[in-house]
This record gives C-alpha cells, structure tokens and sequence, in this order.
C-alpha cells in the first residue's frame, strides 16, 4: 500500500519528533529556554502560596490551566471522530488526491493508511492533554493541602515549594507533549500531497517549535523578569 519513500518518511517524520522531544527535555535541564524559566517561576509561585493566607488566587490559577488543557483534550476528540468518520468516505478522497496530485499514488487503501496514522497520533495527543490535566489536579490537592508557610522552617518551605512545582510542571510538561502533537500533525497532513512534500514540513514545524522554545520573545521577557 505504501511505497519506500512513503515509509521513509514516516521514519524521517518519527525521528524528528521523538529526537526533538528527547533533546529539548534534555536541554531544558541546564539551558534556558521556556520550560526552565517556567520551572523556576512555578516554584517561587509555589514559594509565595505558602506564605499567603488566602489562596482562593493560587486555586483560581489551577482551574485556568484545568479548562485550557480541557479544550484540547476536547476538540482532539472532535478531531479524532471527524478522521474515523472520513475513513468511511476514503475512496471519495482517493478520487480527489488523485485528481489533485496525478504524480502521486493515492488509492483507497493509502489513504486509510494515512488516515490511521493521523488518528493515532490525536489518540497520543488526547491521551498526553488527559494526564496533564490529572495532573493539575494533583496540584491543586496539594495547594489545597498546604501548610502556613508561617509556621514552617525555611527549609520545609523548600521542600514543599519545589515539590507541589514539580507537579504542575509535569503537567505541563504533558500538555507541551500534547501540543507538539498537534504541530507535527500538521505536517501529516502535507503526506496526503506528496511524501518529500511530507519530510520537508516536519523539518519546518520542528524549526517553529525550536524558535518557539529557545529564541522567542516571550522567553526573554522571562528571563528578565
């Protein structure tokens, strides 16, 4: 169903995605970019719900992050019903690419193929916004479950600080992996055009994406803030 350079860009995409997640996460550990600066101000948010008394603020945060994870969790699932329900009309679309791309291959088989590979990969995105949203949950318990940072030691303030940071920064950690699924999904969609076509918009989104965390205007307002 699929030829080898159909096969060699599913790789090529693959590699990019999986490589760049693992080097960015590395990265993010020792090299400033948004997930660093973010890990940082998350814990001296942390450091500061501590010593409030009211932390109605702090909660109301949490449920604004809750309802931004919510919509995309949401809407991949709209996504993902709207690509099963076009694997039933995938011969009508292989007429079309066919019209539309005569270079290329484009029966009703491929086209179930790339339709399926489009879909697991919204499956992983639902399954990545899901967990984040768990997650911030954990750390509302926690930040519910606080302590007067009054009564504690400077060093139980740290502990529990960097702790409840390390939770919701799981969480977004999650939902970054989410969105980076939608991203390279884009590019999917250029397979249904022509494989090189495919390789070369995996190769843009990942320059977006490494523009976007590690040279972006709003990395350096964090930085200076």
């Amino acid at each position: 169903m699929l030829t080898w350079i159909d096969l060699i860009a599913v790789l090529w995409f693959l590699s990019l995605w999986i490589g760049y997640t693992l080097v960015a996460r590395r990265k993010a550990r020792t090299a400033s970019c948004l997930s660093f600066e973010l890990r940082r101000k998350r814990n001296d948010w942390m450091k500061q719900m501590l010593n409030r008394d009211n932390k109605m603020a702090d909660v109301a945060l949490i449920s604004t992050l809750e309802r931004n994870v919510s919509f995309f969790a949401s809407s991949t699932l709209l996504i993902l019903a709207g690509l099963l329900t076009a694997l039933a009309s995938s011969g009508s679309i292989s007429e079309v690419l066919s019209y539309l791309t005569p270079w290329a291959t484009q029966n009703k088989e491929t086209v179930q193929v790339k339709i399926l590979f489009l879909a697991v990969i919204y499956v992983f995105a639902f399954f990545q916004f899901t967990w984040s949203l768990r997650q911030y949950g954990f750390g509302g318990v926690l930040i519910g479950a606080a302590p007067d940072g009054r009564e504690m030691t400077a060093e139980e303030q740290a502990l529990y600080a960097n702790r409840t940071a390390k939770v919701i920064d799981q969480a977004g950690h999650s939902f970054n992996y989410g969105l980076r699924s939608i991203y390279f999904s884009l590019a999917t969609l250029s397979w249904f055009i022509d494989p090189n076509l495919f390789m070369a918009m995996s190769v843009l989104v990942l320059l977006v994406m490494k523009h976007r965390e590690f040279h972006s205007k709003a990395l350096k307002a964090l930085q200076e803030c």
